[in-house]
């Protein structure tokens, strides 16, 4: 069995790979050390401010990077994501639909990979000279500087296979369908680069490197776990390096941490965190932390992707062991001669965690449902086994509704619901409470609060994106603020994601499982045409609960109506509008 890494973090194992078309001798670092003279050329480009100094040798062909994961630090065995190396395919009009792996013998000769690591070069390897000598490659000037491992120079690396992820490929089919406009890159991005992301056929395709001589000897093989160990809710932490690689000494191995959002597919081959990540992190890693040591769950996929005009603000990952899974397949089925260098990697054993504390209530949470009415869909919220509420623009002005909540992925139990009370097109609150035909099993009933604490941690659990497909997402946050006229609560703001579909959904105490609120709507601002998903507005369940408990005596759905009655004060509030306030109306 491989030797598993000792106590090692994700800063410390993740990297930065990047790929160019060499037309001159490049920089790197080989087994005897640094070279000088390389060095000394590089330290000559300093006007090349926007590049790496092996960018500015490679030109004209500029490099493209994304974010790697080191395998094994006594092979060197490395994975990253395979995007990158698409522009150095000899045949470019590939069918890669039935392709089982790359070789290298598929790209350019040209092709040069380089990797940069955090600790790349120990200080027993820097001479005195090179001490004072470090490139600065964010703005191209030199500068003394005493701890070189902050500014890691590059190593060559040799590439060994692209292999795809093919459970991931049909988890991703299914639940990114063409009609819906999925991008995955940035409009403002220049042509090439919208070109090359573009190309989603390229999307669960991952590289296998090797860093001939790498420095590291003693740490081993980096433990990791299979998807299956996930749940929703659980504390989870990505790594990777923003613009690759733009300023390493600044932006390289930066965590952010999150919570997994949503999974889907067999073993959980596609994973959703709220995790935030930019371009250029692709290849990173998701971890998951227990017992003080992290454990390699994931690789990222896509930090930013779009539905249509609204951002996403979920990172997609794909599991590791789906990864490693058709890695093996190669190896075993068309070159054995691999092997050699397959055993320091444990693809053939997961470690058993214990379940991670779960946020109570936040993964069975049977009480959050799906609304489908005709062709439109959104959340809603099960108050008791037979009444529901959600939002009026999720009606649709439909008086019947097909409720539904997902037992197992893609699998769904139904009941019709009928609409007894619905707020009007004018009034200040969104809201519509549907009483259902037979009573729905199983649902647990969410306590509803009775207070709201600015700044505590709270959930959105709702069928947002991807409900129709995986069930619903669960995104984390705080609560923002709570807006109040005449001391009572009449909006919430919540810094969780929420997308179309939430609507409906429900804001949680992360604490408690305590219903504070319905989700609305995130915020769209209409002149730049652009939607932020992490501001985002509730309606509090105190407004509500006066009523609940009034219908829950008499049965009648005009009690309801007193929502439509609410003050002239509420509905600016829920306009983003402040009748004192001489600026123009929001365009929010």
């Amino acid at each position: 069995m491989a030797q598993l890494a000792a106590m090692r973090t994700p800063e410390e194992i993740c990297c930065v790979v990047t790929v160019f078309k060499a037309t001159e001798d490049f920089m790197c670092i080989d087994r005897d050390g640094i070279q000088e003279e390389a060095l000394d050329l590089s330290i000559s480009q300093s006007d090349e401010a926007s590049l790496s100094p092996r960018a500015a040798l490679a030109r004209p062909c500029e490099p493209w990077s994304c974010s790697g994961v080191v395998l094994n630090s006594q092979t060197g065995i490395t994975v990253c994501h395979g995007l990158i190396f698409t522009p150095f395919l000899l045949n470019k009009d590939m069918d890669l639909s039935g392709c089982q792996f790359l070789l290298p013998e598929n790209f350019s000769k040209q092709l040069q990979i380089e990797i940069q690591f955090s600790d790349a070069v120990p200080p027993e390897f820097v001479t005195a000279r090179q001490k004072n000598h470090m490139v600065n490659q964010c703005s191209g000037k030199t500068y003394r500087k005493t701890r070189p491992q902050l500014n890691p120079l590059p190593q060559k690396a040799e590439l060994l296979m692209l292999v795809p992820c093919l459970e991931f490929q049909e988890t991703f089919q299914k639940m990114f369908n063409k009609s819906d406009k999925w991008q995955f890159y940035n409009e403002q991005d220049d042509f090439e680069l919208k070109e090359l992301q573009n190309d989603i056929q390229f999307l669960h395709w991952f590289a296998v490197l090797k860093v001939p001589g790498f420095l590291k000897k003693e740490a081993g093989a980096m433990p990791w776990v299979a998807a299956t160990s996930l749940r929703k809710a659980d504390l989870v932490f990505a790594c990777g390096s923003p613009f690759g690689s733009l300023c390493p000494d600044i932006f390289m191995n930066t965590l952010s941490k999150g919570i997994v959002s949503n999974l889907a597919g067999e073993g959980n081959a596609v994973i959703l965190t709220d995790a935030r990540c930019l371009p250029g992190t692709e290849g990173g890693g998701l971890f998951l932390k227990k017992g003080g040591h992290f454990y390699l769950v994931g690789l990222i996929v896509s930090p930013l992707y779009w539905k249509a005009s609204e951002w996403i603000g979920l990172t997609l990952v794909c599991s590791v062991g789906h990864i490693f899974k058709n890695m093996r397949r190669f190896v075993t089925e068309h070159d054995p001669s691999f092997k050699e260098i397959w055993p320091p990697i444990p693809m053939d054993r997961t470690l058993a965690l214990p379940s991670q504390v779960k946020i109570k209530f936040a993964l069975s949470h049977p009480s959050v449902v799906l609304v489908e009415c005709g062709q439109f869909w959104g959340s809603g919220v099960l108050i008791n086994s037979r009444l529901m509420l959600t939002c009026r623009h999720v009606l649709n002005e439909a008086t019947r509704v097909t409720v539904k909540s997902n037992t197992t992925y893609e699998s769904f139990f139904s009941v019709v619901g009928q609409v007894i009370f619905s707020t009007k097109k004018y009034s200040a609150y969104d809201i519509a409470v549907v009483q259902l035909q037979t009573d729905f099993p199983d649902n647990t009933v969410c306590e509803l609060a009775s207070s709201f604490s600015p700044g505590e941690d709270v959930l959105v659990v709702g069928f947002g994106v991807f409900g129709q497909s995986c069930g619903p997402s669960v995104t984390a946050g705080i609560l923002s603020r709570v807006i109040t006229c005449d001391s009572r609560p009449v909006m919430l703001q919540t810094t969780c994601a929420v997308h179309a579909g939430a609507s409906g959904g429900a804001v949680l105490r992360a604490g408690t499982g305590e219903l504070l609120g319905i989700v609305c709507s995130n915020t769209r601002d209409t002149a730049a045409g652009v939607t932020y998903p992490h501001l985002n507005f509730s309606i509090p369940v105190t407004v509500l609960q006066p009523l609940l408990n009034k219908y829950a005596l008499t049965e009648d759905g005009g009690v309801f109506e007193e929502l439509d009655r609410a003050s002239d004060v509420v509905r600016d509030v829920w306009r983003l509008h402040s009748p004192n306030c001489q600026a123009p109306r929001s365009k929010l």
